[in-house]
């Protein structure tokens, strides 16, 4: 069976994306497309074909999610097109050479992008781009180990009123 996404890391970036402003949300789209490159990687080894393909599809999404996100008003974002391009050529050349080489060289180019990412937005102190979500808490509350992390509903009125 494939190192498929599970659930847990699922709801970890459902938080991430809630609590992240614009900057912070690129670097989770980031680490999205990493998990989808190892899940590739991971299904590569295997021959598993059908999930191969799933996997390459996801991590060209997450790339094209990053090319929507850019500002062409920018010089840089015509830098950063090519580069996101380049990655889904080599996506592209993953899907049908079956190789690992075209993924990992995908990975290292975005690894490069988003080490810088990170940076900046250590920098943006901006609100996040989600409001009137829950609050979340984490901590350790019941064990040594493990982490309970908890959403606290303390606005009721969150949401649409019909």
């Amino acid at each position: 069976m494939a190192n498929r996404m599970q659930k847990e890391q699922i709801q970890e970036f459902t938080t991430k994306i809630t609590l992240s402003n614009r900057t912070g949300l690129t670097v989770v789209t980031y680490e999205i497309l990493f998990a989808y490159l190892a899940d590739a990687k991971s299904v590569l080894k295997v021959e598993n074909w059908e999930d191969y393909k799933k996997a390459i599809r996801q991590s060209q999404k997450c790339i094209d999610e990053l090319i929507k996100t850019l500002d062409f008003t920018y010089q840089l974002s015509s830098e950063l097109y090519q580069i996101y391009m380049y990655g889904k050529e080599l996506l592209g050349k993953a899907l049908y050479k079956r190789k690992e080489a075209e993924l990992t060289e995908c990975e290292n180019l975005m690894k490069m992008l988003y080490d810088a990412f990170v940076k900046v937005a250590e920098t943006d102190h901006s609100a996040p781009l989600m409001r009137n979500t829950e609050q979340i808490y984490a901590g350790y509350t019941y064990g040594r180990h493990d982490v309970n992390v908890n959403s606290s509903n303390m606005n009721a009125s969150r949401g649409f009123f019909v």
